[in-house]
């Protein structure tokens, strides 16, 4: 299992979903799991975060449906929060013995903004962007340190350029993290990925 953090407008879910088709793994975000649950849309779309027991619940219930199928697991910023990471360990959960390695994207805040409004999402407020900006600035360092106090090797990988010179970049790291890896739909007639993150204009994503 591997985690890919950044921001909102990183590239994060795009880029997730296509290594996760790449390799026929199964891509898990809380945010998508969130909207398809189809209850917690209003506080969505104010930037606020629902609460992380139940966020932990639902993730929880997809993690092991996806070990249940024998797929690895491409995560999508997943903790989103210290508090998440707190009840994991007091439940006396298995997922950070489960993590292999943990990837962040990093972008700088005008290009994030640049990417955003191209991308016009409902949920793309003023508001809620900044909030999520704050939530994941005031998290991420104690969730990457967490990581490493557990030996899970963490890689920072640049998160600007053309969609496909980033994809390339992941790709190194994540074969690093997951040595040997076949790439499951990739051939020498068709060179690019051909999913539904990559047709949708390269959005990328969360």
């Amino acid at each position: 299992m591997i985690i890919l953090f950044g921001p909102a407008g990183s590239g994060k879910s795009t880029q997730g979903r296509a290594l996760a088709d790449l390799y026929g793994w199964r891509w898990l975000s809380v945010g998508q799991v969130l909207r398809d649950a189809g209850e917690f849309d209003e506080v969505m779309k104010k930037g606020d975060l629902v609460d992380d027991a139940t966020v932990v619940r639902l993730m929880d219930k997809q993690i092991d449906f996806a070990e249940a199928e024998g797929m690895e697991i491409v995560l999508d910023g997943y903790p989103r929060d210290v508090e998440q990471t707190k009840i994991m360990l007091e439940t006396g959960s298995k997922f950070f013995d489960k993590v292999d390695g943990a990837v962040v994207l990093q972008v700088p805040v005008e290009e994030l903004w640049a990417r955003i409004e191209l991308r016009g999402r409902e949920d793309d407020t003023e508001e809620a962007l900044k909030q999520r900006f704050n939530i994941y600035e005031q998290n991420i360092g104690s969730i990457v340190d967490l990581l490493r106090e557990r030996e899970v090797p963490v890689y920072e990988v640049d998160g600007v350029g053309e969609y496909d010179e980033v994809t390339e970049r992941l790709r190194h790291i994540f074969e690093k993290i997951k040595p040997n890896t076949p790439e499951v739909f990739h051939n020498d007639i068709a060179d690019s990925i051909e999913n539904d993150a990559n047709s949708r204009e390269k959005s990328y994503g969360e």
